[in-house]
């Protein structure tokens, strides 16, 4: 195959072309009833409506759960660089396949970066990518002998969606058994993607920067608040992150690793905690900051 070499003007014309192309992000957003509460017309299209304001450089789409195709067609998917997750009542009519086939495929190709908002610890894309995550911490952490003797696992997922007690054992849990002086069969317990405690009372609480140099932290104050929210309290039942860009505390004493990024093959995930749908979390500026922080940095690969 042949190339013609453009003149160098033309190269970078071409090149500030491609820089200028805008980041596309998709928001899916189960859009329950309850929203109303705090949103005139829902969340995700609130959240929209904010970034298109703030943050010229990204391209928006709005989709809901009782879409065609729920929302995630191969037209939308593949025209999405960003794919932004919210959802609490309806999490089991995304099927683990749908999750799979659809998005979890294109997370690990890098075609698809996920961010997932508040309750949708609990949605199938998100469950589906933190078992993704432990398969391969597993296997990492327990290779393959270099005789070629073959380990045996066994994943075990969670019966259901059950909030864990506050002294379980926390997930993802292994345990290895040898014959000899090989571990020969892993036992693996997937990751329950939840917590103990949780408390919708509105009662406010305090963000703090733990990545001041990440770039989904940008033009933040080392701490501020969010006006009225639910708690959730650690621990979060998820593989160990990659980075921890927030942690969330109350008056209380409770804590709360709230913003999070896992590498899921070559693609990104951001897990972001502030987001209950009957508080107007996403009409405080500084929420709709870390998303459009948080959209740039993973469609920028």
């Amino acid at each position: 195959m042949r190339f013609k070499l453009l003149p160098l003007i033309g190269c970078f014309a071409f090149v500030n072309a491609v820089l200028a192309e805008p980041t596309r992000v998709l928001i899916w957003d189960e859009r329950q009833p309850r929203q109303a509460e705090a949103y005139d017309n829902f969340l995700g299209n609130e959240i929209a409506t904010r970034l298109k304001a703030s943050a010229k450089d990204l391209e928006l789409r709005s989709v809901a759960m009782d879409d065609p195709e729920q929302g995630l067609s191969a037209a939308n998917l593949d025209w999405a660089n960003v794919l932004i997750w919210w959802g609490h009542a309806r999490q089991g009519e995304i099927t683990p396949e749908t999750a799979r086939t659809k998005i979890i495929k294109r997370l690990q190709a890098g075609t698809l970066d996920l961010i997932v908002l508040h309750s949708a610890h609990w949605s199938t894309p998100f469950m589906e990518a933190m078992n993704e995550r432990t398969r391969l911490v597993t296997r990492q952490r327990y290779p393959d002998s270099a005789k070629g003797r073959k380990i045996n696992f066994e994943f075990i997922p969670p019966p259901g969606r059950f909030p864990p007690a506050s002294d379980s054992l926390v997930t993802p849990a292994f345990y290895a058994l040898k014959r000899g002086r090989q571990v020969a069969t892993v036992r693996v317990d997937l990751p329950n993607c939840c917590f103990p405690d949780y408390r919708a009372d509105g009662k406010p609480s305090t963000i703090a920067v733990k990545s001041p140099g990440h770039p989904i932290a940008e033009g933040l104050p080392k701490t501020f608040p969010v006006r009225q929210t639910e708690m959730y309290n650690e621990p979060f039942h998820v593989p160990d992150p990659d980075a921890v860009i927030f942690e969330e505390r109350w008056e209380s004493g409770e804590r709360f690793r709230s913003g999070m990024v896992w590498n899921i093959g070559k693609g990104r995930l951001f897990y972001f905690r502030p987001g209950h749908e009957t508080y107007p979390v996403f009409k405080q500026p500084k929420m709709i900051q870390i998303l459009a922080n948080a959209c740039r940095w993973l469609g920028n690969d």
